[in-house]
């Protein structure tokens, strides 16, 4: 029996926040990507809420190549964060390879100043 690919994204997603949880000061990026979009969030795991969250459908965000805005979402999502006094954040992937938009996010909010 083979997985279709979201039931298997599932499986790894499931199997990552097995590991990976968030807290008030040290909170989940979490990241979700759509064929056209793409979405980050702070969520604080022990309350059960979203802190902040930044998209590609902003306004602030850059618009060019998928990758371009990726970065830009993630650029926006650390100015959010070092605002709201929040430096360190645990990176969850969402069950998607480390690469190309997920990866451009990243180094976004890194070379923002967010620490993770």
């Amino acid at each position: 029996m083979s997985l279709t690919k979201p039931e298997r994204r599932q499986r790894i997603r499931f199997r990552i926040r097995k590991s990976i949880s968030g807290t008030a000061t040290n909170p989940r990026l979490s990241i979700f990507r759509s064929n056209k979009e793409i979405y980050a969030q702070l969520i604080d795991d022990v309350n059960g809420v979203t802190l902040l969250a930044a998209s590609s459908r902003e306004k602030e965000v850059s618009k060019g190549t998928n990758i371009e805005t990726a970065n830009s979402v993630g650029k926006l999502v650390a100015e959010k964060a070092l605002k709201a006094g929040i430096e360190i954040v645990t990176f969850d992937r969402g069950g998607y390879l480390y690469h190309g938009r997920i990866q451009s996010l990243a180094e976004g909010a890194r070379a923002a100043g967010l620490k993770f």
